[in-house]
């Protein structure tokens, strides 16, 4: 991991959401340094994925990346909902990898990774493949460049999907639970190319109930509950001093973070 710098890449203040009447985030404040890795965590329902989809805005709400605010412009004076093309570029510098894996079943590993970097980021389709394979043979699938999504394992299907987040340059890597669709043997393929990314310095946001993971690879570890962030701590804090009730009974729920 790298050395933090004081701007922050992503500013959250006071970020509420709702779905009809159940108010998910509850005036969420997180800031974010270039370089730093965030591990969100919580129990289910506590608003962790929600607060990822609002940075990409696949949920609508006011966040900024490097004092942008992602889903609106002024413009005269007035506040506009950004075209699809402005969401689009900022969408590519929040890159998100899903739980569900989300690749196009009737493009190649090659073509899913090269879609975004032509489309929203202007990439001839040449050079689009070069990164792509480039990509591809960074996350260990040099031999699948031209495989369809049915002919790989759910392991290599999460790693396209991380080859097609991170080739876009994105300014913050969003992780949304990335190994809770993986049977077990499968997720340290997936978690060691993001602890790959974690030491080059990448700013990531990850939510996940990898508790092990969270604390080796997080600069600092975020515990969300009832759409309130509880604790916002390093991760030997979190996990060892445990400064919260709710969040001991919660990390009751894995043997070895028993206090």
């Amino acid at each position: 991991m790298s050395d933090i710098q004081s701007k922050p890449v992503i500013s959250m203040a006071g970020v509420t959401k709702s779905f009809g009447l159940n108010q998910v985030l509850k005036g969420v404040s997180l800031d974010v340094a270039k370089g730093q890795v965030v591990a969100i965590i919580g129990p289910s329902g506590s608003g962790k994925t929600t607060l990822l989809r609002c940075i990409n805005f696949l949920e609508e709400y006011d966040i900024k990346i490097e004092g942008k605010e992602v889903g609106y412009k002024d413009a005269v004076g007035e506040r506009r909902r950004r075209s699809d093309r402005d969401l689009a570029k900022l969408r590519g510098d929040a890159a998100m990898v899903f739980q569900q894996f989300n690749l196009f079943p009737h493009l190649t590993a090659t073509q899913n990774v090269m879609l975004g970097l032509v489309k929203s980021r202007g990439k001839s389709k040449s050079e689009a493949r070069q990164i792509a394979h480039r990509w591809l043979n960074r996350v260990g699938l040099s031999d699948k460049f031209d495989a369809m999504p049915s002919q790989l394992s759910g392991g290599q299907q999460q790693r396209v999907g991380i080859a097609r987040a991170v080739a876009m340059e994105p300014k913050v890597l969003l992780l949304d639970e990335i190994t809770s669709s993986l049977d077990p043997e499968l997720v340290g393929e997936v978690l060691a190319v993001v602890k790959e990314l974690a030491v080059e310095g990448r700013t990531m946001i990850l939510v996940t109930h990898e508790m092990d993971f969270a604390k080796e690879v997080a600069d600092r570890v975020v515990f969300t509950d009832q759409g309130h962030i509880m604790v916002d701590a390093p991760p030997a804090t979190m996990f060892n001093e445990q400064p919260n009730d709710r969040l001991r009974a919660f990390l009751s729920r894995f043997g070895s973070f028993r206090h």
